[in-house]
């Protein structure tokens, strides 16, 4: 059979909680049950810093937030010097393609792939004009990727304004099957395809938003005991949607749901291409995100936070190669576990001093700890597999759900007394893995943290993240 191929596929934004065979009732995901079906479903999978650039960059390079060195959202800030999955493969004798969203700094850093078709969605304030851009302009949509006039971090929702092939998941797609088909034949090839969606602009096909119009859509989580508690952090992350109307949420989550099985559907012709090619049978596939979505669960919409819409992510490992499996695994993992994961799998000596364990192996966390952003909105997380504690240094505020008994986190433990020793073993982990620099609300080996801020809403909310058309799309620099 020889050396395996593995397609890893990294969509934005999409909580593990999304998917049909994990017991969704609303959304559909065929072509991810499928996979299932035949591979393993790691359903206690998570993001240990549930944000775009820090998430990747674990992906990437198989370090934790601590040691490579980003738990915010930076967009400037470059790769740490370390060893990446794609430079991993090839020093193996591997070849390596990315298509989609990179999301590293400059834009046009490889970050170890032989080629990167880049689309980057729209950030034209780094002076780079990113492929899809490129191509855009070739079809005579130049400038236009933003003409649906939707925020990417806002819940407003339409159709999609252009031809369905000028699509970013669509467009995405069809550039890596390209590169499976102009593969070096001779090499064996790691294929990394990272697509935009269905992280907002919520602008899916037309097509996808009908086929949910008709569909009972459920409604967010909002019956929790701490739903309105006084927190800055908190009151920050519920700032977004205070004021969305009930039609608001519905047409949100009709269009996210949209964008998910617009995905699902794309990907069955990555797995058509693969058997075209006769690389089907040896080639293993890989499903994972960089974190979850909130949709409106205790009134909080995106990501940055623990809780398991936006922690959770889906990460399933499929394909031919390992057997039809049809297995779900329920031990801890995170995004730190992947590169390991798949440099066994692959039996690639590396020689790295890698944070995370092969999934492969008997292995297991017996605590997973999160870490995002800095103080004042700084949140750390430790979990046990049943039990997470969430903390927000600002104010000392504590949350601990059980998750067996209470999956939508309706019901903050913290102050009942037969689950005190619980709180206090979960705390002395959770100290044990601070950074050195969060060691200052630390006193006496109890976290006692730092005073409570007033919170102001931002005034410009929702319209600091729109993006324009840009008129002078042949000013490439590439």
């Amino acid at each position: 059979m020889g050396k395996l191929n593995v397609l890893l596929i990294c969509v934005d934004q999409w909580s593990g909680k999304f998917v049909g065979a994990a017991g969704h009732k609303v959304i559909k995901t065929p072509t991810l049950d499928s996979l299932i079906q035949c591979g393993i479903n790691y359903s206690n999978a998570y993001s240990e810093c549930p944000v775009c650039i820090p998430a990747r960059r674990t992906i990437m390079t198989g370090l934790s937030p601590k040691n490579h060195g980003n738990r915010e959202y930076c967009e400037k800030l470059e790769m740490p010097k370390a060893q990446t999955l794609a430079e991993s493969f090839k020093k193996a004798g591997y070849q390596a393609f990315a298509v989609g969203k990179m999301h590293v700094y400059p834009q046009r850093n490889r970050i170890g792939f032989d080629d990167v078709i880049l689309h980057e969605e729209g950030r034209n304030q780094f002076g780079v004009s990113d492929d899809y851009q490129v191509w855009l302009t070739e079809q005579g949509f130049g400038g236009e990727e933003f003409g649906h006039g939707m925020s990417n971090n806002e819940y407003l929702t339409r159709p999609w304004h252009l031809a369905e092939k000028a699509h970013p998941t669509n467009w995405s797609t069809r550039e890596m099957i390209k590169m499976i088909r102009r593969r070096d034949p001779t090499k064996p090839a790691l294929f990394y395809l990272s697509y935009q969606f269905p992280h907002p602009p919520l602008v899916p096909i037309a097509q996808y938003l009908d086929m949910y119009k008709k569909e009972e859509i459920d409604s967010p989580v909002l019956s929790s005991d701490w739903l309105n508690v006084k927190n800055f952090t908190i009151a920050n992350l519920q700032q977004l949607g205070k004021n969305y109307s009930i039609d608001l949420i519905r047409n949100a989550r009709q269009a996210y749901y949209g964008q998910c099985t617009y995905i699902d559907h794309q990907l069955r012709l990555l797995i058509g291409t693969l058997r075209e090619e006769r690389l089907l049978s040896n080639t293993l596939i890989v499903f994972i995100s960089d974190h979850g979505e909130m949709l409106g669960n205790h009134m909080m919409w995106g990501k940055r936070s623990f809780y398991e819409n936006s922690a959770k992510i889906p990460m399933i490992i499929s394909g031919e190669c390992i057997g039809n499996r049809n297995e779900e695994d329920t031990r801890l993992v995170g995004q730190v576990d992947l590169m390991p994961t798949l440099l066994d799998i692959c039996q690639i000596d590396h020689g790295l001093d890698l944070d995370g364990l092969s999934v492969f192996s008997s292995n297991s966390h017996k605590y997973l700890f999160g870490e995002i952003n800095e103080v004042p909105s700084a949140t750390r997380m430790i979990h046990d597999g049943q039990f997470k504690l969430i903390y927000y240094p600002v104010g000392n505020y504590f949350q601990l759900f059980d998750l067996k008994n209470d999956p939508d986190e309706l019901i903050n433990l913290v102050h009942q007394e037969k689950f005190f020793e619980k709180f206090r073993e979960l705390e002395r982990i959770l100290i044990q893995n601070l950074n050195s620099g969060d060691k200052n609300w630390v006193h006496n080996n109890f976290l006692e943290g730092l005073k409570d801020r007033d919170f102001s809403p931002d005034s410009n909310l929702r319209i600091g993240n729109q993006r324009g058309v840009n008129t002078h799309p042949q000013n490439f620099n590439l």
